[in-house]
């Protein structure tokens, strides 16, 4: 991992030891432990929060586990027979 971060920041070896020798000169010897520390709890503390994420996600996928919806089944009703309409009075004289 650390050949790929020199690699994208195209650092060589002159490069690293004099950005390590300012860190010194402006900091000292004697906070450089703190900050190394400091440093290496953060990154900790990131990836533990990283993996809490993950761990988070792939249990809600396999909570869902991918499966089909299941729909209510809706009750058609069922077609009522049409009655008719009661005849007239006069249309039932006519047709006797």
């Amino acid at each position: 991992m650390t050949n790929t971060m020199l690699a994208l920041f195209n650092l060589g070896g002159m490069e690293i030891i004099l950005i390590l020798a300012l860190v010194l000169i402006l900091f000292g010897a004697r906070k450089l432990p703190e900050l190394a520390r400091g440093l290496g709890q953060g990154i900790k503390e990131f990836k533990k929060a990283t993996r809490e994420v993950t761990d988070e996600v792939q249990r809600s996928m396999d909570d869902t586990s991918y499966s089909q919806p299941t729909y209510k089944q809706v009750e058609q009703p069922t077609p009522q027979p049409q009655q008719s309409a009661p005849e007239k009075p006069e249309e039932t004289a006519k047709k006797a």
